[in-house]
C-alpha cells in the first residue's frame, strides 16, 4: 500500500502554528525593508550594503525551512531542486517589493503582492518557466499558511460581530449565484461536470470549491485544471480594479470588504484586494470569504448526494458525514484557532509585541504566493478548451456574481 500523506490544509496549519510559537518565544525576524526611492542613487545605496541582503537571506531560510517541512510530510524531499526554485521565487518577490517602493507607486498605494503577480505573469507568458524553477511553486500552501497567520490579526470579537452577517450574505449569494451559473452553463451546452465545477467555483470559493466539487463527482482532471485556470485568470482583473471601484463609489469599508470577499474567487486575491482598502475592509473581506469557505463542506456533501442519486447506474459511493469533514477547508479551523489564541489566551502585551512580526510574515507568504500564481498562469489557456465556451459561461456568471453580491453587501452591511 502507498504511504498515506498528510493533507495540505493540515500541513499549512502546522507550519503556521510553529511560526506563531517561534515568534511568541522571541524569534522575531526582520525581513527586507526597502525604503521609498525616487532616483538611482538611493537604489545603489540600498542594494550596495549587506542589510537588505541579510534580511532577504533570513526570509529565504524561513520559507525554505517551512517548505522542507511541508515536503517531509508528503514523504518526498528534493532539497537541491527546492533550493534553486525558491531562490528564483524569492528573487522575483524581492524585485516586486523594490518596484512597489518607488515613490510615485508608493504614494498611489499599490501593494507589493500586485507586483509579485504581475512579474510572475510576465515571466510565465513571455518567457516560460523551466522545469528547474517549478518545485517550489506551491501557491495554495503559501496562501493557506498566510491565511492562518492572518487569524492572529483578526480578533474573535470581530468574528462574532460580523460572522453572522457574513454567513447571511454567503448563504444568499451561494445559492442564488450557483443556480444562475448552472443555468448559464446549460445555455452554453456544457456537460454536467463543467456545470457543477464552474457553478461551485463562481459561487462558493474558487479553486477550493472546484477541487472539492471535482472530488465529490469524480470529475475529469483536465476539466478541473481548466476551471482552476479560469478562476486565477479572472480573479486578476477583479483584484486589480474592484478596490478602486469601491473607492470611487465611496463604499464603506464594511460594504467594500463584503463585496470583495463575496465575489473574488481566491482567498489570496481577496486579501490582496482588501489590503488596498485598509485593515477594516480587509477584516470584512476575510470574514465573508471564510463564511463562504465554511459552506464548502456542506456544499460538497449535497453535490455528492445529488451526483450519487442522479447517476445510480454509475455506482458512485453514497456520501456520508465523513464527506463533509474531508471537504471542509482545515485552514479555516487554523484561522479560527489563531484568532481565539490572540483574542483570549494571550496577554495584551504579548499580543501587541507579536502581531507586528506575524503581520510581516503573513505579508511575505502572500507575496510569494502571488509570484507563484503569476508563474503558473497562462492567458492562452482560457481559449483552448471547447472553443472558449466554458470561459464565456464563467465570465458571465462572475459578472452576475459581482452585481448581485454588491446589492446583498449593501443590504447586509450597509449600516456597519
Amino acid at each position: 500500500m502507498p504511504k498515506k500523506t498528510l493533507h495540505e490544509d493540515w500541513i499549512a496549519v502546522i507550519i503556521a502554528f510553529l511560526t506563531i510559537g517561534l515568534v511568541l518565544l522571541g524569534l522575531k525576524p526582520v525581513f527586507p525593508k526597502i525604503a521609498v526611492w525616487s532616483d538611482a542613487s538611493l537604489v545603489t545605496a540600498q542594494f550596495g550594503g549587506v542589510t537588505v541582503w541579510g534580511q532577504t537571506g533570513l526570509l529565504f531560510l524561513w520559507v525554505f525551512a517551512s517548505l522542507l517541512l511541508a515536503k517531509a510530510f508528503t514523504g518526498k524531499v528534493e532539497v537541491v531542486k527546492l533550493l534553486v526554485s525558491l531562490l528564483f521565487i524569492v528573487f522575483i518577490t524581492l524585485l516586486a517589493q523594490f518596484i512597489a517602493s518607488y515613490k510615485p507607486i508608493k504614494e498611489y498605494g499599490i501593494e507589493v503582492v500586485l507586483f509579485s503577480l504581475i512579474l510572475g505573469l510576465l515571466i510565465s507568458n513571455l518567457v516560460g518557466i523551466p522545469a528547474i524553477f517549478r518545485p517550489a511553486i506551491q501557491t495554495e500552501l503559501y496562501i493557506k499558511i498566510g491565511l492562518v497567520l492572518l487569524g492572529a490579526n483578526v480578533l474573535f470579537q470581530d468574528i462574532l460581530k460580523a460572522g453572522g452577517l457574513g454567513i447571511l450574505q454567503s448563504v444568499a449569494v451561494v445559492f442564488t449565484v450557483w443556480y444562475f451559473s448552472f443555468w448559464v452553463c446549460r445555455k452554453f451546452k456544457l456537460d454536467d461536470e463543467f456545470r457543477m465545477m464552474i457553478s461551485s467555483a463562481v459561487s462558493i470559493c474558487g479553486v477550493s470549491a472546484a477541487i472539492a466539487t471535482a472530488g465529490a463527482i469524480e470529475g475529469d482532471n483536465k476539466k478541473l485544471s481548466h476551471v482552476i485556470s479560469l478562476v486565477l485568470i479572472v480573479a486578476i482583473p477583479m483584484m486589480l480594479f474592484m478596490p478602486y471601484i469601491a473607492t470611487w463609489a465611496h463604499m464603506t469599508p464594511a460594504v467594500a470588504g463584503a463585496w470583495l470577499g463575496g465575489t473574488i474567487d481566491t482567498s489570496g486575491a481577496v486579501v490582496a484586494a482588501g489590503s488596498v482598502l485598509g485593515e477594516e475592509a480587509l477584516k470584512y473581506a476575510t470574514l465573508v470569504k471564510f463564511s463562504q469557505n465554511v459552506l464548502l463542506g456542506l456544499a460538497a456533501f449535497f453535490i455528492s448526494l445529488y451526483w450519487s442519486y442522479s447517476r445510480k447506474e454509475a455506482g458512485y459511493e453514497k456520501p456520508t458525514l465523513r464527506t463533509i469533514w474531508d471537504r471542509f477547508p482545515k485552514f479555516v479551523l487554523g484561522f479560527v484557532l489563531a484568532s481565539l489564541l490572540f483574542s483570549f489566551a494571550l496577554s495584551p502585551a504579548t499580543v501587541a509585541a507579536s502581531k507586528g512580526p506575524l503581520k510581516e510574515l503573513q505579508t511575505y507568504w502572500f507575496a510569494i504566493a502571488f509570484t507563484c500564481i503569476g508563474l503558473e498562469t497562462k492567458f492562452t489557456d482560457i481559449f483552448k478548451i471547447e472553443n472558449g465556451r466554458p470561459a464565456m459561461a464563467f465570465i458571465i456568471a462572475q459578472l452576475f456574481n459581482i452585481i448581485f453580491t454588491l446589492v446583498i453587501a449593501y443590504l447586509v452591511f450597509g449600516r456597519q
